[in-house]
This record gives C-alpha cells, structure tokens and sequence, in this order.
C-alpha cells in the first residue's frame, strides 16, 4: 500500500531491515505512528487535561449514612431493617439508600421459585394485611398444595421418589415470582420507610477511605476502610473517546456499605481478594452452578395450581450434578428450568441443551403442550456452602445475600437466607454506628461474620454442609445416598 505511513508496516520493515540505522529507523517510525495516529494522541491529552490539570476528575458526590449495593431480596430486607431500627430508636435521620443497577428493581431478580416466608414473618409480622400504593399487597399469594420428586431414568422414562425432609414445601412454602416480591419491597421501602432508591445505576467501582495514605489502599490494603462506591462515567466512545454525552460517575460516600450484588458480583469479587475473606475464614474455593428458566403459560386443564416437582437423572449422566425443577404458579402459569454444577466434566455439555433435553420428556412435555413460553433466563447459583462462606466483615462494609454465599443447596432455597443475612448486617450496621457516635467515618463491621454464622442462617448451612461436596465427590448415585442418608436416618 503506497499510502501506509512509514509508521506502520513499512517503517517498522525497514527498521528491522537495517541494523546500522536503527535509530534513525525507529525515530522515523515513530514520527510516522505520531502523524498517523495524531488523533488518538490528541484525544489523550484532552484526556489527560480535563482530568488531571482541569479538575474535573472530582465526581460529585452524595452523602449517606448506609449505601447498599443492589436492590435483591437481600439489599431491600437491610434498607427495611435498617429504617425500622432507625425509627424505633428516634433516628429519623439514618439516611439509607439502594443503588439497583437494573433499569427497575426486579428486572434482574430471577428465581424457581418456591419461597420459605421466615425471613419476611421476622421483617414484616403483618405482611399479609399489607399493601402499599401503585404496588397493591405483597405478591406472596400462592401456597404449595403438592410436593413431588421424580427420578428421571431415561429420555422417557421416571419413577416417583420419597421427598426429603428438606424438600418438603407443602403447608409452610409459596410458589412466587421473585422478580414480584423484591418490586413490592424495593416499593415499600421507598414510600413506607424513606429509603432512597437508584436504579438504572450500577456500582462500578470501591471508594477507599483515604486515610488510608492516600493511595487508595495500595500499602496497607488489609487496613484500609471503604468509603463507599462510584457509578460508572457515562457517555464514553468504544475507542475510549468522550461523547458529547460524557458524564462522571457519582460518588456515594457512606459509613457503611452492604454488597448484595448476587453471585460473583464484581465489587465484591475484588473485595475477598483484597481483603483475602476466603483466606481469613479458612474457606474453601466457591463452587458454582447455572440455572436455565422459563415460565409458560398453560392450559386450564393442566395447571395445578401449587404443585411442585423436583427431579434429578435424566438429562444428566451420573457424573454431573443437577437436576430439573417444576413449579405451578399461580394465574395458570408455569415455571420450569435446570440446573448444573460448573464442575461438569463433559466439556461437551451444553446446559442450554440439556434444558431442551429436559422439556422433551414425556411428563414434563406433557404439561407444556399446548401452552406459550412467556420468558426465560439464566443466571449462575453460589454453591459452596458452609465451608466456602468468607469472612463477610470488614471495616466499611459487609457480604451479604449471594455475595456472601448464603443458598442453602440441600433446600434449593436462597431468599430466605439472603433476606436474613441482609437484616443481621443492618443489626450489626446500626449498633456499629451508635458506638462510633457522629462522624463521618467507615465503621468496623467485622462483627457481622459471626453474628451471621451464628444465626439460623449460618445453622442452615451448617447442617447442610455435606450435601454438596457428597455430589462433588461420590457422583450422583452416592450423593443421592448420601443425601438420603442425613434426612431420614
């Protein structure tokens, strides 16, 4: 190409050419790369002005005594606990809010899901006599009427199970809809209790104290205390220009923040690195697994509602751990899907397939056909458990929900747990506060790891805590064993 500057191939060619004028070569080379690429260049130092020399890498930045991050079950039960406190012990003036990076609270809760109401009945006594405006009564209607486990032997064959003790939803568990129940929280907590919500905003970033050193934590970073977090700049180019449109992110600083992002949020994932929480509790690695879900619409005649099935075998071979589920919602819905450990060793499977897979069989086609798949999605469970739960304290902040590892794997249950989690931080968060008296700064939340471990939380993943690592190490048939074992032995 006889237009290519000598900055590109042909300089760095003829550099490479003549050893005996190397630097004349790559001096002409990077004249070349200047002149061709003098945009990108001046782009950077427009870049470099407007943030360093200019000032304008200061975000504005909004105060608040509690910043939660992500508006799930687990975030909204701290906001509401957190305000209850406050006002019961005449501090109107505990300023809370929730950052919700969907573009409305409950766009990314996704669940089964079949609810175990303990947590709601110690957050809200009277839950169901209430009813809040544009939002109407808590979305907890539909109860289990029917507990089923199946044994999947093949693409079309089954045969019925006893249900585990721990599987047993009929008479104290509801069919719901998450993505319901955490609108009508993050609702309630708005209009009831004055917590200020942001959706549409994702945290993007950890603010450290910067009595740190100024560094941001660089040297000392098991000492240094979060401040709070930032939401992402706006408005940047994918070659990393500035639009028009460019907005900083905003600062929330806050004495204390909770991180209920779910499983592998981002911000907490660098939070147990650099705090080493895994190492601290002396925990195991995390493991994972994928839910795949849809909910459909079926006919009358083949809806029951409340009834809940819960399979294992087929679509999965003896090595791999998951299973399928089934569940009658209420309004002649139906919600189905699977769910697989990560540590499959097929590097072949498909979840995705073996979901088509699961649909296809008999009894579960069966109750599909002719119906309407109404939506559908995935998203990864945290699975370790007792053993793989860190240290969900630090000065600043706190683990909670997913992030801290809270599913019970043995009851295929979370919400319950990550609700509880959430209530115990905000325990913990206004008792930490009182001590520390007025000021602005972080306070020790370290106390919170054991309150957890010690509350019915940590007792359910306690009990539980075999149930997992059998599957991982026994395969299917001796984790199954195993599982029946500790329920009815």
């Amino acid at each position: 190409n006889d237009a290519e500057p000598l900055g590109g191939a042909r300089g760095r060619a003829a550099a490479r050419a003549a050893p005996g004028v190397c630097f004349p070569g790559l001096l002409l080379a990077s004249v070349g790369q200047f002149v061709a690429h003098g945009q990108l260049f001046f782009e950077a130092a427009v870049k470099f002005f407007f943030f360093v020399v200019d000032g304008a890498a200061e975000r504005e930045a909004m105060r608040y005594d509690v910043c939660v991050v992500g508006a799930g079950p687990a975030g909204l039960a701290a906001a509401i606990r957190l305000r209850q406190l406050a006002l019961a012990e005449g501090r109107e003036d505990l300023s809370v809010c929730v950052l919700e990076k969907g573009a409305e609270v409950g766009n990314h809760a996704i669940s089964g899901n079949v609810f175990d109401p303990r947590a709601l009945d110690e957050l809200l006594p009277d839950w169901r006599d209430l009813a809040v405006d544009g939002a109407g009564a808590v979305p907890v209607r539909q109860p289990v009427t029917k507990d089923v486990a199946l044994f999947l032997t093949s693409a079309t064959g089954g045969l019925s199970l006893p249900v585990p003790p721990t599987m047993k939803n009929k008479g104290k568990g509801y069919v719901i809809s998450l993505s319901q129940l955490t609108q009508w929280l993050g609702a309630y907590a708005e209009q009831e209790l004055g917590v200020d919500i942001f959706p549409g905003f994702a945290a993007s970033e950890v603010l450290f104290d910067s009595s740190d050193g100024g560094d941001g934590g660089a040297k000392g970073k098991s000492e240094a205390a979060i401040r709070g977090v930032a939401t992402a700049d706006m408005g940047i180019a994918k070659d990393g220009s500035f639009k028009e449109t460019f907005t900083r992110g905003i600062a929330l600083e806050a004495r204390v923040t909770l991180f209920g992002e779910g499983c592998r949020g981002s911000l907490s994932e660098q939070l147990k690195k650099r705090f080493a929480l895994l190492e601290k509790a002396g925990a195991d690695p995390q493991t994972y697994g994928l839910g795949i879900k849809e909910v459909w619409q079926v006919p009358a005649e083949k809806h029951n509602p409340g009834e809940v099935w819960h399979t294992a075998g087929f679509p999965f071979d003896s090595a791999t751990y998951g299973g399928g589920f089934l569940y009658h919602m209420e309004g002649g819905m139906v919600a189905l899907g699977t769910v697989v450990g990560l540590d499959y060793a097929n590097p072949y499977l498909s979840p995705f397939k073996e979901f088509q897979r699961f649909k296809l069989h008999p009894r579960v086609k069966a109750v599909l056909e002719g119906g309407q798949c109404l939506q559908y999605g995935a998203r990864t469970l945290i699975e370790g458990g007792w053993q793989s739960l860190p240290f969900a304290g630090m000065k600043g902040g706190a683990l909670i929900g997913c992030a801290a590892g809270t599913l019970n794997a043995a009851r295929i249950k979370g919400v319950h747990t990550a609700m509880k989690s959430g209530m115990v931080a905000a325990e913990v968060a206004m008792a930490s506060l009182a001590a520390a008296g007025e000021g602005e700064g972080p306070v020790d939340m370290a106390a919170y790891d054991q309150r957890l471990r010690e509350s019915w939380v940590g007792q359910e993943l306690y009990e539980a805590r075999n149930f997992r690592p059998a599957f991982a190490s026994l395969g299917m048939y001796g984790g199954m064993a195993n599982a029946a074992l500790e329920a009815f032995v």
